[in-house]
């Protein structure tokens, strides 16, 4: 095992470009082109409706089931291993999903694509964790995030073209290529550059189970901080379309407010994280959360085009505000003798609150009415505000202390 070199010179953003930002940038843009094309391509195989709701959750699925091992795996391969290994398993499952003959095989195939991207987000996250100063960190996760959203938004775009002209298989085949592209990035930039390779490290190695004993308090507070911003966050892609559909916009209506408030997120993400590594966290996260619970609650009160798009930008623009916050929170609690493994464990936590959204909005619709789920969405972004605000200090370390500081 060989021992992590020095870092030479001081660091610098740019220094991340081919090797993290680009290969994110293609990486996002592989998996946007496929989202809207999963649930089709289910339905030309002869799956009903249903079963191909079960198609598509099986990518999340497979992500939290991926979200420990990869862990594991990170701490003992090291993030630049990891990560290509991550991304060429998307690629490969992708290519197989493009070739499915039948359901099964596709939701297989689906699933194992999960597994890839919890591969590939974990070994990022942990990677950059350890290479990332503290007093850069909410910068370089922001800007992680921001190339993320526009890939997502470049992504289904290319993905419907393409799948309207060529097949739909076609847009699996062409996120094999450029999420092949996004390994080759990594492998060929990141081995140019005298980067701490985590896991690399003559360190001793502590047990899942010790790790998660010793990091409880983080998980447990910081982690339903975590689990609101992601289930208001997914919870709002859902009451949206629904919402707008109930008061009787039509599909492209929603759709560009969908854009629109998504070009304001877009917009945001380097300033937050600039804000994150001047003031702290808690600047962008409390905002972020209580911005997104207030867009959340005014949805029942819109009645038409105008003052739909109105809760949609506030949405965006609470969406912006936590740009990079929930893997910056994660990098900062991280403990650095077992990051891999904590990471894993934040990542599954943040997964659970992407996979409660729709049971909990579809659940209370049904028990109540949509205005009243989205009020109660509203309401679990405030109670996760107040804990972050209260119950989580400030993890952001100043003039280069090295002490890492926890919720209490």
């Amino acid at each position: 095992m060989h021992v992590i070199p020095a870092r030479s010179g001081p660091f610098q953003l740019r220094s991340l470009l081919g090797g993290i930002y680009l290969p994110a940038l293609l990486f996002a843009t592989g998996q946007g082109m496929v989202v809207p094309i999963i649930p089709l391509f289910a339905k030309e195989l002869g799956a009903g409706v249903a079963i191909a709701g079960v198609v598509v959750a099986m990518r999340g699925l497979g992500s939290m089931v991926g979200d420990v091992p990869s862990g594991l795996l990170v701490s003992r391969l090291g993030g630049r291993t990891t990560m290509a290994a991550g991304a060429l398993l998307t690629a490969v499952s992708a290519a197989a999903i493009g070739f499915s003959d039948g359901v099964p095989l596709l939701a297989a195939f689906v699933l194992v694509n999960g597994v890839a991207f919890a591969l590939w987000h974990v070994s990022r996250l942990a990677f950059l964790t350890e290479v990332v100063p503290p007093a850069y960190r909410g910068r370089a996760l922001s800007l992680v995030g921001g190339t993320s959203r526009v890939g997502l938004l470049v992504g289904p775009i290319a993905g419907g073209l393409l799948g309207q002209a060529a097949g739909l298989e076609a847009a699996f085949f062409a996120q094999a290529g450029v999420v092949g592209a996004a390994a080759l990035l990594v492998l060929v930039r990141m081995g140019r550059r005298p980067a701490v390779e985590p896991g690399a490290a003559e360190r001793p190695r502590l047990s899942l189970r010790s790790v998660v004993r010793a990091e409880r308090r983080s998980l447990l507070v910081a982690g339903s901080v975590a689990v609101a911003l992601v289930l208001i966050r997914h919870g709002r892609q859902i009451l949206i379309p629904l919402w707008g559909d109930a008061i009787g916009l039509d599909v492209a209506q929603i759709g560009l407010v969908f854009g629109l408030a998504s070009a304001v997120d877009m917009t945001l993400f380097y300033p937050v994280g600039v804000v994150m590594d001047r003031w702290g966290r808690k600047w962008t996260i409390v905002p972020s959360l209580a911005v997104l619970s207030l867009s959340l609650m005014l949805i029942p009160l819109t009645g038409g085009f105008a003052s739909f798009l109105a809760v949609g930008l506030l949405g965006g623009f609470g969406n912006g505000l936590g740009s990079g916050a929930v893997m910056t929170l994660g990098a900062d609690l991280a403990p650095p003798e077992a990051a891999g493994e904590f990471l894993g464990v934040w990542r599954l936590v943040g997964d659970v609150g992407a996979a409660s959204a729709p049971a909990a909005v579809g659940g209370l619709a049904a028990a109540f009415t949509l205005g009243a789920a989205a009020v109660a969405t509203g309401g679990v972004g405030v109670i996760g505000a107040v804990t972050m605000l209260v119950l989580v200090r400030e993890t952001l370390r100043r003039e280069g202390a090295e002490a890492r500081v926890a919720p209490g």
